[in-house]
């Protein structure tokens, strides 16, 4: 299976101690050379499972948006480039994009749900809190929504 990141995700999940989820959620994850550098701060050395994967082609010129960073444009098009099946990332601008691209798309909000529903952690909720005190936007409607969907009652 083919899987792209964008860096928010993998820094949101690093900044939490969850990073390993991706490689046991999928079995390697691709990043282009714009998010290494981006990441680079947070994650100075990859994970065998966390692999930089140079674009063949230019970035597409559909993805050149003022909206988007160099990370998300180099992530969109290395995604397309592979017909990834999935590609992680949180921006709405590029999340918009990637459903023009027909990407299917997650973001670090939906691999912590998958990894709920598979048991690779106990409890949402502790892991949303972790994120809400990194700074991490997340609307109370939303997590109410997420606690739902992980079977956890919002106290």
């Amino acid at each position: 299976m083919v899987v792209v990141s964008n860096s928010s995700p993998l820094i949101a999940l690093a900044e939490i101690e969850h990073l390993p989820l991706l490689a046991r959620l999928f079995d390697s994850i691709l990043i282009p050379p714009a998010v290494a550098a981006e990441i680079a701060p947070t994650i100075s050395t990859h994970p065998a499972w966390l692999r930089v994967e140079p674009l063949k082609t230019s970035i597409r010129p559909d993805v050149m948006r003022p909206s988007l960073g160099t990370g998300e444009r180099e992530a969109l098009s290395l995604a397309a480039e592979l017909a990834a099946e999935w590609l992680i990332v949180d921006d709405l601008a590029a999340r918009r994009i990637a459903r023009e691209l027909h990407l299917r798309v997650t973001g670090t909000l939906g691999v912590l749900l998958a990894a709920k529903r598979r048991g690779l952690i106990p409890l949402l909720r502790p892991v949303l809190d972790r994120l809400l005190e990194k700074s991490f936007f997340l609307s109370p409607q939303l997590y109410a929504e997420l606690l739902a969907l992980a079977d956890e009652e919002r106290s």
